[in-house]
């Protein structure tokens, strides 16, 4: 019930009386405002009406302007005349000008009372909520709900669009049926979602006045807002949260450490170029000031004055300011990070999918088919993303100690016509190394492109002929490849690569069969005393160039600390493709092991020998392997490949039931007698291996190739989780994988 008006109210509530009746007296002079307006608004149509009335004259011939210079002094006749006609025109006007002014006095005067009784409704209303919040603030007990016994007609839509909505919740959906202003109490007024002409008449002659809120009911909506807050804040902290972690981990290229630098700190002559930070595409870990300083003749830019060699990478070996020790004793337990700063087709297949009539097959016609300015977009952008700080933490994690980094001469040098990428990813090589050495990895160098090409394959940067030390430029490219040599050599003769660089290679799989036996032993001897001149400490590494183990007895003696470096690989000889599951596990565990003890014996075969490279595969079937465009021996498919022509499949049925699905499948989709096979071949070739000084697996990771990666068989199962940590040596026996189809 409203409470009488005539009550004084408590002192503590004069305020709200006050604020009460300055509202009253502004809605009684709205409402008077709105009645003068009427008022106003019924003169103008009378006005307009006048003004459309005919002219009093008629039957003049005069035009307008002339009647309006006529003098204003009239005779008695013309007078008369005047007379009669207003009396005839007057006479003549319709009625309905009568009633409509009575119908339109009868509406302003319904309009007046409707104000007056809207007026009286709303001081009704907040009298009565007056009492109500005044009964509520004398009492603890809830607001009862007042309004319920108010009859008001509910705005309603057309019978057409009166469906069932209790299943759309959406504030689309309430927007599409009309229902705008219902979501405006959450979201403010809203646009759009217009009701029907007839609910939105309803709407404006009786909208529901506001109940007030209980205090319970308040502090649960404070309670539903905190929740709603909370639910957005908590989600978008851990985004940002792991986006920092993912930047702090090198996870993506960023330029954020660009900020607050100035670039007209850059000297004009080196803006735009490898030596201009805001050039770069990532500037992730890397010192952006800006320097010119040179060690045999090669940038040490991005590089910070200090470093630290105390990190170990796990509990089995030393940390990298502690010696190493015998090789022999505590072999190397490593993986390449191959087809990052030398491209490979078929561990980044997508860098190579091109039309075949662009004949875009290794990293020279891909660099000659994007031109300069997109090769710098595309490379920098592959450097940046394909290995990251998180490829060599995943590394560590996985219990590995060494990482070998395969990369090219134009990351030094380029020459007349070369279209490769010129030192840019020499940077990348050098934040590499760093990388390695925050989570005490090891690092063996290895160069996979030589001037003029050591052996014509894809990675070594063009695909065809061999120009190194071999044809008309073979002399040139000798000279330049051990130029390339006397200025990486020095460079790393710096003290802070004594602890990290473990291995210094010379060149990757030269050749040999190709090329002259002595005119490599030469070089690589001339090689050998080039870096060992110019400072270089650690074992240098040389190809066994595929002459085969035994015949390297009795080559190149006297060199405690050169290495022979051997690639095993079932895979690309026709002979030992076609072996059974079974035999290629008897095959890594015999036949490797028996070469790499022999190897290692100086009388029987070189002495110091690595495994540099090897993977689980048993085929040949990957995409992009044999080379961009061929085929597979695994199901016959390949024409030619270096001469060798196969007439069928190679797989040990030698029949068209060879299938390559099982071994290009995802690791979850194989079967488990595969994946029992894969898992057993990889700790086969791990304890063969471990029998020279040590192994790196090719390569870490790859884009769709899972059986050489070395990431991918981790996480599926098919690899120890500690290289240490295996479930079968070669001293038991071997199943014979009865329950697996030798095609696949």
């Amino acid at each position: 019930m409203p409470r009488d008006s005539s009550s004084r109210p408590p002192p503590a509530h004069r305020r709200y009386d006050s604020e009460d009746r300055d509202r009253r007296r502004h809605r009684r002079n709205s409402s008077q405002a709105e009645a003068r307006d009427a008022e106003e608004t019924r003169e103008e149509r009378r006005e307009r009406r006048r003004s459309r009335k005919p002219p009093t004259t008629s039957g003049s011939d005069d035009s307008r302007p002339n009647r309006s210079s006529r003098p204003h002094s009239l005779s008695a006749d013309a007078l008369a005349q005047l007379n009669q006609s207003s009396t005839r025109d007057h006479s003549r006007r319709p009625a309905a000008e009568s009633r409509e002014r009575r119908r339109e006095e009868s509406h302003d005067r319904e309009r007046k009372r409707r104000l007056l009784a809207e007026e009286e409704r709303r001081r009704w209303e907040e009298e009565h909520r007056h009492s109500q919040y005044e009964d509520a603030r004398r009492t603890k007990h809830d607001i009862r709900d007042s309004y319920s016994d108010i009859e008001y007609e509910k705005p309603q839509k057309p019978q057409k669009l009166r469906q069932r909505t209790d299943r759309r919740v959406v504030s689309g959906a309430a927007l599409e049926e009309g229902r705008g202003n219902r979501l405006a109490g959450f979201f403010g007024k809203l646009r759009g979602g217009g009701s029907s002409a007839p609910s939105s008449e309803k709407e404006s002659e009786y909208t529901p006045p506001p109940r007030p809120i209980p205090q319970r009911k308040k502090i649960w909506i404070c309670a539903g807002i905190l929740v709603v807050l909370l639910a957005i804040i908590i989600p978008v902290a851990v985004v940002v949260s792991n986006n920092n972690n993912k930047a702090s981990l090198g996870t993506g290229p960023s330029t954020n450490n660009l900020d607050g630098k100035d670039e007209e700190s850059i000297p004009m002559q080196w803006r735009g170029t490898y030596l201009d930070p805001f050039s770069w595409a990532d500037t992730s870990d890397f010192n952006v000031t800006f320097t010119d300083e040179t060690v045999g003749d090669l940038p040490v830019m991005g590089l910070f004055d200090d470093w630290d060699d105390s990190t170990q990478a796990n509990e089995k070996v030393p940390a990298l300011n502690k010696a190493w020790g015998s090789y022999e004793k505590n072999p190397a337990r490593g993986v390449n990070v191959g087809g990052w700063l030398s491209l490979e087709p078929f561990i980044t297949p997508s860098l190579f999918d091109y039309d075949a009539r662009y004949g875009v097959v290794d990293e020279y016609t891909l660099t000659t088919h994007l031109g300069s300015r997109k090769t710098r977009e595309v490379l920098e952008n592959h450097y940046a993303t394909f290995v990251t700080e998180s490829t060599f933490k995943e590394i560590r994690d996985a219990g590995l100690d060494h990482v070998r980094i395969p990369y090219s001469y134009w990351a030094v040098e380029v020459y007349e016509d070369d279209p490769y990428l010129f030192r840019v990813s020499w940077r990348y090589l050098l934040r590499g190394i760093e990388w390695c050495r925050k989570y005490g990895l090891r690092v063996k160098l290895d160069p996979h492109g030589i001037p003029g090409s050591q052996n014509g394959w894809n990675h070594s940067g063009r695909l065809g002929a061999i120009n190194w030390l071999n044809g008309t430029s073979g002399a040139e490219n000798r000279k330049r490849s051990l130029e390339f040599h006397d200025k990486i050599s020095k460079f790393f003769a710096q003290d802070r690569y004594k602890n990290i660089i473990a291995f210094y290679g010379l060149a990757n799989e030269p050749k040999m069969t190709e090329l002259s036996t002595s005119d490599v032993i030469q070089w690589t001897e001339d090689a050998y005393k080039l870096v060992r001149d110019n400072g270089i400490t650690a074992p240098v590494v040389f190809g066994d160039g595929f002459m085969g183990l035994h015949n390297w007895q009795g080559q190149m003696t006297g060199y405690d600390d050169l290495v022979l470096d051997v690639h095993q690989y079932v895979i690309f000889n026709v002979d030992q493709i076609a072996l059974t599951h079974q035999k290629k596990v008897e095959y890594a565990c015999d036949g490797w092991t028996k070469q790499a003890k022999e190897s290692m014996d100086r009388s029987t075969g070189y002495g110091p020998t690595m495994f540099a490279e090897w993977s689980q595969a048993d085929t040949d079937c990957a995409k992009h392997l044999t080379n961009v465009g061929w085929g597979n021996r695994w199901e016959g498919t390949i024409g030619s490949s270096e001469g060798e022509s196969v007439l069928g499949p190679r797989c040990p049925t030698l029949d068209s039931k060879c299938d390559c699905g099982p071994a290009n499948a995802k690791i979850e989709d194989m079967s488990d007698d595969y994946k029992k096979f894969l898992k057993m071949f990889a700790e086969a070739q791990m304890h063969s291996f471990e029998n020279g000084w040590g192994w790196w697996y090719w390569t870490w990771d790859t884009e769709d190739a899972p059986l050489w990666s070395y990431k991918k068989a981790l996480a599926g199962g098919i690899m120890p989780s500690k290289p240490w940590d295996r479930d079968f040596t070669c001293d038991s026996d071997v199943p014979s994988f009865s329950g697996l189809a030798e095609t696949s």
